[in-house]
Formats: C-alpha cells, sequence, structure tokens
C-alpha cells in the first residue's frame, strides 16, 4: 500500500448528524477534518488555514448557504476543490452546482465509496 500523504479537509455541515457520519468516515484515515457550522464560518476557517487540500460544502445551511460561501472560497482560493454536498438528488441541481462553480456534487446520504473516490481525485 503506498503511503498516504495527510490530507485536511474542511467540511461545511450544519446538522450534526451528517458531521458525526463524516468524521467517523474519517476517524481512521490521514485526513485530518476542519469543521464549520455555516457557510460563513467556512470562509474564516479557509482564510486562517492555507493546508486545506478540499472543502465539503453543504449547500443548505443558516447563515451563508453553500453557494456563497463557495464562491467567496473561491475567490480567496480559486484552485481549492469544493464538492457540494445535498440532498437534492435531482440531475438539474447537480448541474446547477457544476454550472455555479462546484467541482463535483455528491448527493446525501452519503456513499461513502463515492466519497473516498472523490477525495483522492481532487487531492492526488
Amino acid at each position: 500500500m503506498m503511503k498516504e500523504k495527510k490530507i485536511t479537509l474542511l467540511v461545511a455541515e450544519d446538522e450534526e448528524y451528517n458531521m458525526m457520519y463524516l468524521l467517523e468516515l474519517f476517524s481512521s484515515t490521514n485526513i485530518h477534518v476542519l469543521e464549520a457550522s455555516n457557510g460563513q464560518v467556512a470562509i474564516e476557517i479557509v482564510q486562517k488555514h492555507n493546508e486545506i487540500d478540499l472543502v465539503l460544502m453543504d449547500i443548505k445551511m443558516p447563515v451563508l448557504n453553500g453557494y456563497e460561501a463557495m464562491n467567496a472560497i473561491k475567490k480567496l482560493r480559486p484552485n481549492i476543490p469544493i464538492i457540494a454536498l445535498s440532498a437534492f438528488a435531482m440531475k438539474s441541481e447537480k448541474q446547477a452546482a457544476i454550472n455555479e462553480g462546484f467541482d463535483s456534487y455528491i448527493t446525501k446520504p452519503i456513499n461513502k465509496k463515492l466519497l473516498f473516490e472523490k477525495i483522492k481525485e481532487f487531492t492526488s
């Protein structure tokens, strides 16, 4: 098995259950997770942490939603990949997210295998 590099992941998710699930998924990996409970907090964390490799961004959040936060983060760090997380599985919703500037899109409930494939794709 190849030595995996440490990955710093920002997870912007306001639902505690979803955050706990994600933290559990990453608990035995080389992935260090920074948590944001809304889009505004996500932006502040990106400003303070240059080491972030990837952002998982819930679309529906209080204060600033995922679209607003993603746009602000892309202004700060245009090269940071941001994956949208959404309960909406409709193709139009996915296409809208990609058109707006998200690098990829994962629907909830989150498929663990797909999630890890996406993380690998955007961080290797």
